[in-house]
């Protein structure tokens, strides 16, 4: 059974189309007018191995805030709808992701429970036309769409773009492990017999 879907979100500020495979090969056409965001999410599908297509139109005259939220949003609910009913999935992810100096762990629970725990210092306003406190945002607004436990922590780290490509690699990771299929479990992986 295929696990792809499709989200779409219009609102006076944003109009955003998704379209995800869980089950990819890493092929990433992300546009969203912030260069950087491309680059972050282009990379998530690469090392998530997932196959992500993303066109937003935002307000970027304004700020970067409304694309960036209103991206994670309607990304978080394609990929909720692509788990479908959950049925079989490992449901828990851990990934450890070092670049350079820096060093991030991701760990997520798909438990239709949403929460964020964002343990990261940022060393610079900026990169690119990307206001850094917004990648902070864009998790906790994805956490949100997609119902999970998402934890986020710098270990160490210097350079700011190190620090963000490590967290974006590391919850697809992360994401990519806890949506993955276990023919050994019958149903959804909880004791409540659902998620």
């Amino acid at each position: 059974m295929a696990r792809t879907a499709e989200a779409k979100r219009t609102t006076s500020e944003t109009s955003i189309a998704v379209t995800i495979n869980l089950d990819g090969s890493g092929k990433g056409q992300i546009n969203t007018g912030i260069p950087f965001l491309d680059h972050m999410l282009t990379l998530f599908a690469k090392h998530g191995l997932f196959d992500l297509t993303i066109e937003c139109k935002g307000d970027l005259e304004i700020d970067s805030h409304h694309t960036v939220e209103d991206t994670a949003i309607t990304f978080g609910q394609a990929f909720l709808k692509a788990l479908g009913d959950k049925h079989g999935i490992v449901r828990y992810g851990m990934s450890y992701v070092p670049m350079d100096e820096t060093l991030v762990r991701a760990v997520c629970d798909l438990s239709g429970r949403a929460f964020l725990v964002y343990h990261v210092t940022n060393t610079r306003d900026k990169i690119g036309t990307l206001d850094v406190e917004m990648a902070e945002h864009f998790w906790h607004s994805f956490a949100q769409a997609v119902q999970c436990n998402l934890h986020i922590e710098l270990l160490y780290g210097r350079n700011q773009h190190h620090i963000l490509e490590g967290i974006w690699k590391a919850c697809a990771r992360a994401l990519s492990q806890a949506a993955q299929i276990n023919e050994r479990i019958t149903g959804v992986l909880s004791t409540k017999g659902s998620l």
